[in-house]
């Protein structure tokens, strides 16, 4: 899946209410034990599927990596506004929304299409694809729960309206920490064995429109952020020669003066 970059316009992806997301999370639970008897997974340390790699799923890591550093710091970020302080509130609430339509399209993408490819293609792992299903209707509640507080805090800036913020951060947070390194382990080997390149590619088209107008440069420092070294690899890779340039001139100063404006040290 790869990684959210530039040229992205308007898109919303939220889903409808809490109660869609516990209404998920109890089919995924009773399809489960419908199935549970009917296919048994692998023995342990076999492969779910065999053969030549059939797409590169590499972007799904890095998607994960600028989510997890995002929520990670996303608490930080809100108790670093001062009471009343409505400009610098309205960064981080833009900083806000930006991480949260990426999350939701990413997984809304894996729950519109993926989930029944790898249902289909690699049947021996659909314990593997419930488990998922139940993770992302876990972790839908605190999102739907930080879109709902956000607008609220972001007016005032008060210390009361900040609390829910960071009580539903704090949610999807945990949530990412259980979810990711488990659908990396256990998802992504067999994406790559059973979905085609140009399936994979679907989603990064999909995750770039869920991007706010305007918010591509800041989409893509937060990818490169959360890189290992910083993005380097990632930027020779995916915009080599003259693109690189055009972030290393423009896009990375724009990005740099908007993170001073999240963290409060110049407005």
């Amino acid at each position: 899946m790869s990684a959210i970059t530039l040229g992205a316009e308007q898109g919303q992806v939220h889903a409808p209410s809490a109660v869609w997301s516990v209404t998920l999370s109890i089919k995924c639970l009773m399809g489960t034990l419908d199935r549970m008897s009917a296919m048994p997974l692998p023995p342990t340390g076999e492969p779910p599927v065999k053969g030549p790699k059939t797409c590169d799923a590499s972007g799904m890591f890095d998607i994960h990596r600028m989510l997890r550093k995002s929520f990670d710091e996303a608490i930080q970020l809100v108790d670093g506004v001062s009471a009343g302080d409505v400009g610098h509130a309205k960064v981080v609430a833009t900083q806000l929304n930006l991480i949260s339509n990426a999350l939701h399209a990413h997984h809304e993408g894996e729950d519109a299409r993926l989930w029944d490819t790898i249902d289909q293609r690699a049947p021996a792992c659909f314990l593997h694809v419930e488990r998922m299903k139940v993770q992302h209707a876990a972790m839908l509640v605190h999102l739907l729960a930080l879109d709902e507080a956000v607008p609220t805090w972001r007016a005032s800036a008060a210390t009361a309206d900040a609390e829910p913020v960071r009580v539903a951060l704090a949610g999807v947070a945990a949530a990412l920490a259980a979810h990711f390194p488990d659908e990396e382990a256990n998802i992504v080997p067999v994406i790559e064995h059973v979905v085609t390149q140009s399936e994979i590619d679907w989603y990064g088209k999909h995750g770039r429109k869920a991007t706010p107008k305007g918010q591509g440069w800041n989409m893509l420092g937060a990818i490169l952020a959360g890189q290992p070294d910083g993005g380097a690899a990632w930027l020779k890779k995916h915009l080599p020669g003259p693109a690189g340039l055009i972030w290393r001139f423009i896009g990375a100063p724009r990005y740099a003066r908007f993170r001073a404006a999240l963290e409060g040290r110049r407005r």
